[in-house]
């Protein structure tokens, strides 16, 4: 195995922090706990409860992913920041805490923005610009 990147190690800790954080804000805070959002819209009660889990898993299979040089993180993760983008547009809108299209469409746009290298990332290793991790 070749040695990890700098960027790669960040991004694992970063995934790494944000599901400790998550699994601790589910668990431990009522107020936050009953509520999820899946693609912009709010899931409450139960189905907030059973679906955490998943958000959970998106963000550890990224750090192991990141941690382990998987091939393809940079495309799961430029694909998941452009649904976390409509996601924010869409909540924006669709909540009743939302602040409007406006807002929701400059936070989307900040997460398209962060998705840039990542697509970079992947078609360059496509291209054989980039040796791809062992």
């Amino acid at each position: 195995m070749r040695p990890r990147p700098l960027w790669m190690a960040a991004m694992a800790a970063l995934c790494a922090l944000g599901t400790a954080f998550l699994v601790y804000r589910d668990l431990t805070l009522p107020a936050v706990r009953d509520v999820e959002v899946w693609l912009g819209y709010e899931l409450r009660g139960r189905a907030a409860l059973l679906t955490a889990p998943l958000h959970w898993a998106i963000l550890g299979v990224g750090a192991w992913a990141y941690w382990t040089q998987q091939r393809w993180i940079a495309l799961a993760t430029a694909i998941y920041l452009h649904y976390v983008a409509l996601s924010h547009l869409i909540w924006s809108e669709a909540s009743p805490i939302g602040r409007g299209w406006r807002i929701g469409l400059a936070q989307a746009a900040g997460f398209s923005a962060l998705a840039i290298p990542f697509w970079w990332k992947h078609r360059a290793e496509r291209a054989g610009r980039i040796a791809p991790p062992q």
